[in-house]
């Protein structure tokens, strides 16, 4: 085997595993295991394998609901933290094998994404509250279980596109054998790309996480976990100006980002009893515009239910997203536009004053959607200069709203402030309204025009809202 140098060049163009990730750019993540049984996120490890029992198993139906939505490749949970194995492991006796429905699932979904023509990848947890080795004072022991599964999984399922590892928090990061991981993976696929969440950080050798929105620089930021394809930070959102060069130990590399979000409106990654609702099409939309911008990469997570099914109205809903966006098998993704307000001036009639936090007008339009705007009050309204030969044909706002966190520690509820506004220009010295929006906006609201304006101002005006708006972004776009 070559070295972990040898096989990880210092770069400032992608290499062979990151070109094919940026091709495939879209996948399903497929989060199904005994936890899906349970109504919880994670669980300890106890839970029985009994637990898991699917009704009615049919990893066919995922991965065609895959391919009728426009994904290129499937993600799937082979062992989340709990242990759980979702193939025959011959090293634990935590697996489908010991539960009522001995369906190797991993096998059924590489077969079905053979049959459909997708790409078959794999998520790994690092952390597993259920093998006894992972307490062991030697961190050896446990990197060689790991090994000894992740060969089981590289060998016995045709191509593996890509492995997603989780969970590194509960050990240091020198602990999880990670080198020894990619070169093992490598050895069997040397364009399976690797990554572990919350892939980069502030300071080498320190754990302090740096958000994706702050990765605005090259150079400027460490790996945590070396060696890796791509950087990851679940489920945090990278901003328009995404920069691709970390580094590690001296040297730079080039590392592009892959995304993660849920389908569910409520954050839930494994399924619920209770059918819960999905996120709105417009929302969808624009996140899978801003997550694939700049040769970056989506996994939308589409979770079957403890039936083995996923829902229906879940698979329309990926399939009604694909066909929105006009998504085909081949040939680069679709593009939202041109952005022409990206860091304009913005002038808000208030702004609130936080303890801990800014709320200024400019962070309206900085290309980052974990910065927003607020107001000091409930009717406000905030302007973005624009340069008037340039024309539009599309306004896209993201609004924050309040949470409320559900039981399961996971999920969230979120409620719209914004009940009632408009949309202006400035038009001949005087504003002329061009939307006008008399229901509660949502997480995203997007507003397609059927002309193209031109404007030295544009005016987003608050009619009425139940605390003080607040914007994530408000782009204002040439659509292609």
């Amino acid at each position: 085997m070559h070295s972990t140098a040898q096989i990880l060049q210092p770069a400032t163009s992608p290499n062979a595993a990151q070109k094919e990730l940026m091709k495939r750019g879209y996948g399903m993540f497929i989060h199904f295991g005994v936890n899906t049984f349970t109504d919880v996120e994670w669980s300890d490890g106890t839970t029985p394998a009994s637990a898991y029992n699917p009704t009615n198993l049919d990893p066919d139906q995922w991965v065609r609901t895959a391919k009728e939505a426009g994904f290129r490749y499937g993600v799937l949970i082979t062992k989340h933290h709990d242990g759980f194995c979702l193939w025959d492991s011959q090293f634990t006796d935590y697996d489908v094998a010991a539960s009522p429905v001995k369906t190797d699932v991993v096998k059924a979904v590489a077969d079905a994404c053979k049959k459909y023509g997708l790409q078959f990848a794999i998520y790994y947890s690092l952390w597993d509250r259920h093998e006894p080795s992972f307490n062991d004072k030697n961190p050896q022991l446990y990197i060689d279980y790991m090994l000894h599964q992740l060969k089981e999984l590289f060998t016995n399922y045709g191509p593996i596109c890509e492995l997603w590892l989780d969970g590194g928090w509960k050990r240091a990061p020198s602990d999880w054998g990670i080198d020894q991981i990619y070169k093992l993976v490598k050895r069997y696929n040397p364009k399976c790309a690797v990554s572990v969440n919350h892939t980069i950080v502030n300071e080498e050798g320190k754990r302090k996480f740096t958000l994706p929105s702050l990765m605005t620089e090259d150079n400027r930021y460490y790996f945590q976990y070396f060696p890796s394809d791509f950087r990851l930070w679940d489920p945090k959102l990278i901003t328009k100006f995404d920069k691709k060069q970390y580094q590690h130990e001296g040297q730079s590399y080039y590392l592009p980002f892959e995304h993660t979000i849920c389908l569910s409106s409520r954050w839930n990654w494994f399924q619920k009893s209770a059918q819960l609702p999905v996120r709105a099409l417009d929302e969808l939309q624009e996140l899978f515009y801003w997550c694939t911008d700049n040769d970056n990469s989506l996994v939308i997570n589409v979770p079957p239910d403890k039936t083995g099914r996923i829902r229906e109205y879940e698979a329309l809903a990926v399939i009604e997203l694909g066909k929105r966006l006009g998504l085909s098998a081949k040939g680069p993704l679709p593009k939202n536009g041109k952005f022409i307000s990206l860091r304009k001036p913005a002038v808000a009639s208030s702004e609130a004053v936080g303890k801990d936090a800014q709320f200024s007008a400019s962070f309206v339009n900085d290309g980052s959607l974990d910065s927003r705007w607020m107001a000091a009050d409930t009717l406000a309204e905030i302007t973005i200069d624009l340069d008037p030969a340039e024309e539009f044909n599309k306004v896209s706002i993201f609004e924050y709203e309040d949470t409320k966190n559900l039981p399961d520690g996971f999920s969230q509820l979120r409620t719209s402030r914004i009940k009632e506004y408009s949309i202006d220009i400035l038009q001949g010295g005087q504003w002329q309204t061009i939307y006008l929006g008399t229901e509660p906006m949502g997480d995203c609201k997007v507003v397609n025009l059927p002309r193209n304006y031109k404007t030295a101002k544009l005016r987003f005006k608050i009619l009425k809202a139940s605390a003080p708006p607040s914007l994530y972004e408000l782009s204002v776009i040439k659509r292609l």
